[in-house]
């Protein structure tokens, strides 16, 4: 026999699409999967040199995916992590008689110490950066005083404020993490900055710790300590007391938060705030796959409001979220309404305007890039003014339309394909292994086919006609992209047992001589055949489940 496949050659196969069977297959199902496949690529049934060696390689590729399937161990830990699971360091230690809750909590241990060795090549970065706009030029302006000034028919835009800030974290053991931020500001000419040092530990499964030390040349130096505990599976609490030092004496400062989860989605809070600005807070927050909702009421001095805002999240690729909230206190009311998109993969943009009493109109612009946010909040005018909150709304949708068409499309367009050409290149060796490894498979399935096609013809079974797998172009836009599929009516008329065909869900490429044709694209599956003498026609995507015949799938006689 030949020898064990390599590790690069394990990590591109899927055990249960190789073999054909769903991830729920019972041991009967996998061992009847196994024993056809094994009679397939049987190497003694070929005597061929070349033949016989193909039949070998494929013989012991689905001999290990069933040596993993059929053991309730590593099936186990295959099925929660993958191929990768199998190769973790320490797996030899395990004993064999686990039961996969067991073997979870072994992995994870095995993966905390992995991680220990890494943790001293890790940070994470997070940066802000603010811009303060003020625009009530364009439309709050007095025509008739400056009308003789030279230079005032413009209107005047100015940076008023602006805002930077910068933290980075560096774990120091397992269980202590040093974090180190900084800050600079300034409005209207006036400035300064601040430095931040704090060291967490975690000290259970439970609950950390962090000390905190700050300085600034705005406000004296601030010694901190914040808790954090879980108190039940549904509960945890949160205290942050701090000292600051200032020209005016030590100020004290306490904060406690006590959370606890009302259901799978919502959670209560309770704040309660000692020393600057005191207050007691009490807010409910609900969180779903399609909204996201919180209601909040506080009472203080000198701030005391009622919040409810709502945002909607729309299930496509462009993550996009529509939100409002209404906040009313004794210091007036603000209405906002805004959304957010995903522009690229690691860019999220936003938009919001706020409409407030005395506050006037703004637009708040934020373009989150990974870990750094850039947020320009543009003040429009000190009144409730109609024109204003026209532009404001409008405007941003008008920009980003044009910019998302004649920008951001073509630039995520060309991207794409020199990360497709790029996936091509690096997989270029291994795609090449996986045609030869098909086209070999095909060979080996021809005496097969030829007799289940004969067994399927004496009882006006099923027979495979046609059947094409890869890129298929229906849109008659993209008339120019290359269609790019390849011809799989061998593979699958060997699939055909007792005049039926079952595809799991999961991708096609990993089946019997498939491969994929186009790496990195959305590929389908078309299929031409005959029933009872009659011909059906279906199409799925790859991974979509099929079982055929279908009577949907019937082609009408005068089609």
């Amino acid at each position: 026999m030949a020898t064990a496949l390599s590790e690069e050659e394990l990590d591109n196969e899927d055990y249960y699409s190789l073999l054909n069977v769903r991830r729920e297959a019972s041991s009967e199902e996998l061992k009847a999967a196994y024993r056809r496949l094994c009679m397939l690529y049987h190497p003694d049934k070929h005597r061929d040199p070349e033949l016989k060696s193909q039949a070998e390689r494929l013989f012991n590729l689905v001999h290990q995916a069933y040596e993993v399937l059929c053991d309730p161990q590593t099936r186990a830990i295959y099925d929660i992590y993958g191929k990768r699971g199998l190769e973790m360091e320490g797996w030899e230690v395990v004993e064999r008689r686990r039961t996969p809750a067991e073997i979870r909590e072994e992995y994870e241990r095995l993966q905390r110490e992995r991680e220990e060795r890494r943790l001293q090549q890790r940070t994470n970065p997070k940066g802000t950066i603010s811009v303060g706009i003020d625009a009530t030029d364009l439309f709050d302006r007095y025509e008739e005083e400056y009308e003789d000034v030279s230079g005032s028919s413009f209107p005047q835009i100015e940076i008023n404020k602006m805002h930077i800030s910068q933290s980075i974290e560096a774990p120091l053991t397992a269980t202590d993490t040093a974090i180190l931020s900084g800050s600079l500001s300034t409005q209207n000419g006036n400035g300064g900055g601040s430095i931040n040092f704090a060291l967490r530990r975690v000290t259970s499964a439970k609950g950390w710790g962090e000390l905190e030390f700050a300085a600034g040349d705005l406000q004296g130096p601030l010694f901190g300590l914040k808790l954090f505990r879980n108190l039940t599976p549904r509960c945890f609490a949160t205290t942050n007391c701090a000292l600051q030092f200032s020209s005016r004496g030590i100020r004290p400062g306490l904060t406690t938060v006590l959370a606890r989860n009302l259901d799978k989605n919502t959670v209560g809070y309770l704040q309660w705030r000692w020393g600057i600005q005191s207050a007691m807070n009490t807010s409910i927050v609900r969180d779903t796959k399609n909204s996201h909702f919180t209601v909040a009421l506080q009472l203080g001095i000198p701030h005391s409001f009622a919040l409810i805002s709502y945002q909607h999240k729309f299930q496509d690729d462009e993550q996009t979220r529509v939100k409002g909230s209404l906040k009313a206190g004794f210091f007036g009311t603000i209405v906002e309404y805004g959304a957010e998109r995903k522009i690229s993969r690691h860019s999220v943009l936003g938009a919001t305007v706020s409409l407030g009493v005395p506050q006037g109109v703004s637009l708040k612009v934020k373009l989150n890039r990974a870990s750094q946010t850039y947020f320009f909040p543009i003040h429009l005018t000190d009144q409730l003014l109609p024109n204003a909150v026209f532009y404001a709304t409008v405007g941003p949708l008008v920009v980003y339309f044009a910019m998302h068409r004649l920008i951001i499309k073509p630039y995520l367009r060309v991207q794409k394909e020199k990360e497709l050409e790029k996936q091509r290149e690096s997989t270029a060796t291994d795609i090449l292994q996986k045609k030869q490894e098909a086209e070999a498979a095909v060979r080996l399935m021809q005496e097969s086919v030829r007799r289940i096609i004969e067994a399927e013809e004496s009882r006006m079974g099923l027979i495979m006609v046609n059947a094409w797998y890869g890129k298929f172009v229906k849109d008659k836009s993209k008339k120019r992209e290359k269609v790019k599929v390849i011809d799989v009516t061998v593979p699958l008329q060997c699939l055909v047992k007792d005049s039926k065909l079952i595809l799991t869900e999961a991708s096609k490429a990993g089946l019997p001589g498939f491969y994929d044709p186009c790496v990195g694209e959305e590929k389908s599956l078309k299929v031409l055949y005959q029933f009872r003498g009659v011909l059906h026609q279906v199409m799925v995507l790859d991974n979509e489940p099929l079982r055929i015949p279908k009577q949907s799938h019937r082609i009408d006689a005068d089609g």
